[in-house]
């Protein structure tokens, strides 16, 4: 197993989704954007994963601009491509197309120098589901701490 260092996670996700299969993505960056993610300057809580002409992109996932670099630094919410085999893209396509599922964004990772994008796909949680899964936690931490 190589080593990976977790830069930021999108818990929310976990919550609102129900995740069915996990996709490991590179990601195109410019220049100092990758200064900027190894630093921790990166946000995925808005961003989701869409198809656009037969490719995967990253919309909404923003980047703070690197401080010490030049003033040529790209747009910190630009949509990015993902990097991935044509048969992982031809899966997360046809799951997309499929009502009710959808591609998000889990974590992103540097894993031997390179960034990462971890993402799911994922079926959408109901309310109900959602406070039915918190109260489930609940039962089970306060059960290991003996109170039931």
């Amino acid at each position: 197993m190589a080593y990976e260092k977790v830069i930021t996670e999108n818990r929310k996700a976990y919550r609102d989704y129900e995740i069915e299969e996990t996709f490991e993505a590179g990601i195109v960056l410019e220049g100092s954007e990758v200064k900027s993610v190894k630093m921790g300057k990166v946000s995925i809580s808005e961003a989701f994963v869409h198809p656009k002409n037969g490719e995967i992109y990253i919309y909404n996932m923003h980047i703070a601009p690197y401080t010490k670099s030049n003033v040529f630094t790209p747009d910190p919410k630009r949509p990015r491509k993902l990097l991935l085999h044509r048969y992982e893209i031809n899966r997360i396509i046809g799951r997309i197309s499929i009502r009710g599922y959808t591609a998000v964004p889990l974590k992103v990772i540097v894993k031997r120098g390179w960034v990462k994008v971890i993402i799911g796909l994922a079926k959408g949680r109901k309310k109900y589901e959602k406070k039915e899964l918190i109260k489930q936690r609940d039962i089970e931490r306060a059960m290991r701490r003996g109170e039931y």
